[in-house]
C-alpha cells in the first residue's frame, strides 16, 4: 500500500519551524519533493508573492499612572508609528458591544486574544488608533512564547495601524495597575518573498475529473508543527505511493500548500493560478491534524449533505469512529469551496490541553503512530472510493447555507458576495 518507514522519516525530517515566506518552509518543500522522487513521482514548485517586512523597533511603554515598558512584538506589516511612537490613552477593548465602541475611539486599546477580522472591522470604525493584542495561557504565564503575528492583507484593507502582541501575564499587569497612558512604537521595513505549493499528479485512466487533495506544511513562529500540519503532509504522500501502484479512474492533483497558517494563501494562490482546470476538480479532499494519541475523529464537509451522510456510513461501515458534519474547515478546503469545488477536511481534534497548536509544544512526542496509520488508511479508502468511482458521486454544488457560511467566513457583506459557482 505505502512504506510506513518513508511516512514517519518524513514527519520527523519536518519537524522544525517553517514560517511562510521563508527559507526554513522551502526547506520542507524540497523534503517533500525529495520523498516523491523516491517513489518516481515528478513534482513541481510552483510560487506565489507573500507579504512580509523586518521590524526595527517594537516596543509598548506605559506611560500612567507608572511609567513601565512591557515586552511585546510588532505585528508583521502593521502601520509603522513616527520615531517617536504613538501615543494615546489605553483603553480595555473588551468585545465589540456598544459601549466598548463607543470608548474606543481616539484609544490604543487592548483586545482580548486573537483579533479576527469580525472584531477589528468593528475596531477600526470605532476609531480605535492603535492595538494591543495578548497570547499566553493566564495559568501557565512563563511556559509560552511572545507569538509574533500579523497584520494579513484582509485587516489592512479594513484600515491598518500601529499593532503590538503582549505576553496574557503582562495583559494583566495593564488592567491590574490601571493604566491610562500608554506609547506605541512600531517601525518596519515591507518586502515581499516567496512561498511555494509542491504539486504533482496521478493521471487517472479515464476522462478529465480531477480530485484535488491538499494539506498544508508550513507552521507558526515557534511551533515545529508536528501535528499541525506534518501529520496532514505524510498523509498525502502515503497516499500518493498507494496511488501510483494502483492507477486509479479519475485523476488526482496532490497540492501541497505553503503559508496556510498566514491566511491560507496557497490554496487561495492554487485557485487563483489554475481557473482554467477549475472546472474538472469535483471534489476537494483536505487533510489538517491527524493522527495525535488524544483526540477525536471528524470530517467537515463544505458540500451537499449526501458527502456528510457518505462519510457517517463509511465510518460505520468499516468500524472507523468519525464524526462526520457540514461546515466550514478554517483550512486549505476553504478556498476550493469558495469556488464552487465541493470539500471536506479530515482531522483528528485534541482535547483541550490534550495536544494543543501553535506554540512550541506541537511535537512528534504528542503523536501516535497507530493512530497517524489508522487515520492514513481510512482517508485512503474514502479516497480510493471517489477516485475509482463510476461517476464520482459528489454533487457539484455548494449549497446555500454553505454559500452563507463561506460569506461569514470571510466576513463579507451580504449584497458583495464574490462566490463563483463553475
Amino acid at each position: 500500500m505505502y512504506n510506513q518507514k518513508r511516512v514517519n522519516d518524513l514527519l520527523k525530517q519536518m519537524s522544525f519551524v517553517r514560517f511562510g515566506g521563508t527559507k526554513e518552509e522551502l526547506k520542507a518543500a524540497k523534503l517533500i519533493q525529495s520523498k516523491l522522487k523516491e517513489i518516481k513521482i515528478p513534482s513541481v514548485l510552483e510560487s506565489f508573492s507573500v507579504q512580509t517586512s523586518t521590524i526595527k523597533t517594537a516596543k509598548l511603554e506605559v506611560l500612567a499612572p507608572k511609567k513601565i515598558t512591557i515586552p511585546c512584538t510588532a505585528y508583521l506589516c502593521c502601520a509603522n508609528t513616527t520615531q517617536k511612537g504613538l501615543e494615546a490613552d489605553f483603553y480595555y477593548f473588551e468585545q465589540a458591544h456598544d459601549v466598548n465602541l463607543k470608548e474606543a475611539k481616539g484609544k490604543i486599546c487592548l483586545v482580548n486574544g486573537y483579533v479576527g477580522r469580525k472584531v477589528y472591522k468593528e475596531f477600526i470604525k470605532a476609531g480605535a488608533v492603535g492595538l494591543i493584542s495578548f497570547n499566553g495561557n493566564i495559568d501557565f504565564p512563563d511556559e509560552y512564547d511572545l507569538d509574533q503575528r500579523e497584520m494579513r492583507k484582509g485587516l489592512a484593507q479594513l484600515g491598518n495601524m500601529p499593532a503590538v502582541n503582549i505576553l496574557v501575564k503582562d495583559a494583566l499587569k495593564l488592567i491590574d495597575n490601571d493604566t491610562k497612558r500608554v506609547r506605541i512604537t512600531t517601525l518596519q521595513q515591507p518586502s515581499t518573498s516567496q512561498s511555494h505549493n509542491v504539486v504533482c499528479e496521478i493521471k487517472g485512466f479515464e476522462g478529465n475529473d480531477t480530485i484535488a487533495l491538499t494539506a498544508h506544511y508550513d507552521s507558526v513562529h515557534f511551533s515545529k508543527g508536528a501535528y499541525d500540519n506534518a501529520t496532514g503532509s505524510v498523509c498525502l504522500l502515503a497516499l500518493v505511493e498507494h496511488f501510483s501502484k494502483h492507477q486509479p479512474r479519475h485523476n488526482l492533483k496532490f497540492i501541497w500548500c505553503g503559508s496556510e497558517e498566514r491566511g491560507l494563501l496557497g490554496s487561495v494562490a492554487y485557485v487563483e493560478k489554475h481557473k482554467k482546470i477549475l472546472e474538472q476538480i469535483k471534489l476537494c479532499i483536505n487533510v489538517d491534524m491527524i493522527g495525535s494519541i488524544l483526540g477525536k475523529r471528524i470530517a467537515e464537509s463544505t458540500a451537499d449533505m449526501s458527502l456528510v451522510n457518505y462519510i457517517d456510513y463509511l465510518g460505520k461501515e468499516i468500524g472507523f469512529p468519525i464524526n462526520s458534519s457540514q461546515g466550514v474547515y478554517s483550512s486549505d478546503s476553504t478556498p476550493f469551496a469558495d469556488v464552487g469545488i465541493p470539500a471536506v477536511s479530515f482531522a483528528r481534534i485534541t482535547p483541550h490541553g490534550g495536544g494543543d497548536i501553535h506554540h512550541r509544544y506541537d511535537v512528534l512526542e504528542h503523536l501516535s503512530e497507530r493512530f497517524l496509520k489508522e487515520d492514513i488508511e481510512f482517508i485512503l479508502e474514502f479516497t480510493s472510493r471517489m477516485a475509482n468511482a463510476y461517476v464520482i458521486p459528489v454533487p457539484r454544488v455548494i449549497p446555500q447555507n454553505m454559500i452563507d457560511e463561506i460569506d461569514k467566513y470571510y466576513c463579507r457583506e451580504k449584497d458583495t458576495k464574490k462566490i463563483k459557482l463553475l
